[in-house]
């Protein structure tokens, strides 16, 4: 079987470098673009925004990062995405950072073009509203990191926990059509960890056409484009599944339209899985 062209993987799996890159052209998108770097400690990775806005999520590690818009120390207390909440610094257009790894590490980079000036800002657990979504087997935990809240012009990024077997991104949703409040038109990546090196998660991408019609098995550091179409996720029995969002669109919200098809399901949920949450905010 063919890969799938909405299937990234990573350019490296060992070592320090890029291990994801994928800019809005090479993806298909008109905006979004998103790549991965692995730093060892004393590396250093320079990030220049020109006309896009920008968000830096630390995955694992921790950096220090300076520039013209600021300077953060020690930015991320995680060894990996399965071990704490998040620590993620927001810049503006016409920023130049480097990152400069205090420890071993790995940063996430995600951007659009931005045409509103907004503060850059240091997010951290703090900024963090948890959300446990779903139910039953469909539930997991929610991080939003930059949700439609967040004083920027355009991205948006969270990242979610799922625990082994649940599903996620359940019932099959999309955002596609700019039809607001309802639904808005969003370009998106899911970036995957999963907490074992053998475990996967299985993704779907489909389209009620029949034009996109896609079942993706998905292993840790590897990355699904969303162009259109609903798109679900399961865990694999016995391993957690982490996955980051980026979206970037037709208006600063999250709205989306669940296939009628499944909506029905939502009403059988009675309780939350009690496994969640995952990670915690450090007390």
């Amino acid at each position: 079987m063919a890969d799938s062209a909405l299937l990234r993987r990573p350019t490296a799996r060992h070592g320090s470098g890029t291990l994801m890159d994928v800019p809005a052209a090479s993806a298909g998108f008109t905006d979004l673009s998103f790549k991965v770097e692995r730093l060892m400690r004393g590396d250093r990775y320079a990030h220049d925004t020109a006309d896009n806005e920008c968000c830096l999520v630390m995955l694992g590690g921790s950096c220090d990062i300076a520039g013209n818009a600021g300077t953060w120390k020690n930015v991320g207390h995680r060894p990996t995405v399965f071990d704490g909440m998040p620590y993620a610094v927001y810049l503006p257009p016409g920023s130049s950072v480097v990152a400069c790894a205090t420890t071993d590490a790995e940063l996430a980079i995600a951007w659009c073009p931005a045409r509103a000036l907004h503060p850059a800002k240091l997010i951290t657990p703090d900024d963090i509203e948890v959300e446990l979504r779903g139910g039953g087997n469909a539930t997991r935990q929610i991080n939003p990191i930059m949700p439609p809240a967040f004083p920027a012009d355009r991205l948006l990024i969270t990242e979610v926990f799922t625990p082994s077997g649940n599903w996620s991104s359940y019932p099959p949703h999309k955002h596609d059509v700019h039809n607001p409040p309802d639904e808005v038109d969003l370009e998106e990546t899911y970036y995957y960890k999963v907490d074992k090196p053998e475990g996967w998660a299985i993704q779907r991408v489909y389209t009620h056409d029949g034009r996109i019609d896609d079942t993706l098995v998905v292993r840790d550091g590897e990355l699904v484009l969303v162009p259109e179409g609903y798109h679900p996720v399961v865990a694999a029995h016995g391993y957690t599944v982490y996955y980051l969002n980026a979206l970037v669109g037709s208006a600063r919200s999250m709205a989306a339209t669940f296939d009628p098809e499944y909506d029905w399901v939502r009403s059988t949920w009675t309780e939350k899985d009690p496994r969640v949450p995952i990670v915690r905010k450090e007390r």
